[in-house]
């Protein structure tokens, strides 16, 4: 963990603190030489093979596509796909590329001046020349850092909401889009440039081996969080909890919704949701949900505690599954820690080295509650014995 007053040339030497307090949320930071003399962890037909992979989202967007303008589909592609493209103005966009590449993941390290469960994924666009997704508006913050390659970026302010978009094409893309002055640059392999949600943006390919890593971070909605939270209180409420209206006086008018009603309704919807111990339980299990449902997959055989300490003692090391979520909380002396949507109350030791991103060793056996818990999290698919890079390109 960084010290939040310690300088970081991610961050073009400004402090984490720093960061925080000027431009996180607020507005953009072009940062040369983030990682200083980065070279990229996997080339673009890498990409491409992974974008023709069963499970793994691909987007192909094609400026003059052979079925109209921004032509945009959905993978998994074929060699025929990649055959027949022109040799500019086309991106290959792949989302959550870190849950497949550990090479890919070992970026999000370098974010950890913010909570993890704050991070999305790692979505990383290939384009020869020309390539883009035309102007638009992201709904997240987002550091867009160059793996390869040169992009150009150019910004064009905050539009707003009601911004016209071009209608007719699955992308959503600004109608119209100017360039802000000083706002216009070429980044090479390890520049990055941070953007707070609603900035509307443009990048070019400007070379043929120009690939983007886009790390994206996670906002619910109110509408997601409002409709999710409400679900999740409801399941826990009694059906005797209703409305009601003793010592009520006699009608004056016997259609009226009268004053008096509405504020016993929203009085009983308010004391009912405004519950802060049941908020943080359920932003614990919504911000640890997978961004795949399919990727946090139980174990056929489940495993007994006996086995999992032979094998941690035998030197063989527990990592977090790829995709999987963690984080905990402590609220008066109860600890949770919540794992890709679930929750499990143990201690704090257990539940803050848990939920760290380090692989497990045994010593992690010595804490009080371990067996039982790691356990059970590696039958639910959250922790594994996992293989390296190499086999899971395969």
């Amino acid at each position: 963990m960084h010290p939040s007053d310690e300088p970081l040339t991610l961050l073009g030497d400004l402090t984490p603190a720093e960061f925080l307090a000027s431009y996180w949320q607020q507005k953009p930071l072009l940062i040369r030489g983030a990682i200083p003399d980065y070279i990229s962890p996997i080339e673009p037909d890498e990409l491409a093979g992974l974008a023709c992979e069963p499970g793994i989202e691909a987007r192909l967007v094609e400026e003059n596509g052979p079925d109209g303008a921004w032509q945009v589909s959905h993978g998994p592609f074929d060699e025929a796909t990649f055959e027949r493209l022109p040799e500019g103005n086309w991106s290959l966009l792949v989302q959550a590329v870190d849950h497949y590449l550990p090479s890919v993941a070992a970026l999000l390290d370098e974010f950890d001046f913010l909570p993890r469960w704050r991070l999305d994924d790692i979505m990383i666009s290939y384009a020869p020349p020309g390539g883009s997704v035309g102007p638009h508006v992201d709904q997240y913050d987002v550091f867009l850092f160059q793996a390869s390659g040169n992009r150009r970026w150019q910004l064009g302010g905050q539009p707003g909401d009601d911004a016209p978009i071009v209608q007719g094409i699955d992308l959503r893309i600004l109608e119209t889009f100017e360039v802000e002055a000083d706002s216009e640059w070429v980044l090479e392999p390890g520049d990055m440039l941070y953007l707070p949600p609603g900035w509307a943006h443009h990048g070019v390919s400007q070379t043929d081996n120009c690939m983007t890593m886009s790390v994206g971070f996670r906002a619910p909605s109110a509408d997601e969080a409002v409709t999710s939270y409400a679900d999740y209180r409801g399941e826990q409420l009694p059906a005797s909890l209703r409305y009601s209206d003793a010592g009520r006086v006699p009608a004056a008018h016997s259609g009226e919704l009268d004053d008096v009603s509405v504020e016993r309704m929203r009085q009983l919807i308010l004391s009912t949701l405004d519950n802060p111990k049941q908020i943080a339980q359920w932003f614990g299990r919504a911000m640890t949900q997978p961004k795949y449902v399919d990727q946090v997959v139980p174990l056929d055989t489940p495993l007994d505690e006996a086995s999992l300490v032979a094998q941690l003692q035998e030197g063989e090391p527990l990592y977090h599954m790829p995709g999987s979520r963690f984080a905990w909380r402590s609220d008066n002396g109860t600890t949770t820690l919540f794992a890709d949507g679930e929750a499990y109350a143990c201690e704090e030791p257990l539940a803050k080295r848990l939920a760290s991103s380090a692989p497990l060793h045994d010593d992690v056996l010595e804490l009080p509650g371990a067996k039982a818990l790691i356990t059970q999290l590696i039958n639910t698919g959250s922790l594994s014995w996992l293989q390296d890079d190499d086999d899971d390109e395969e």
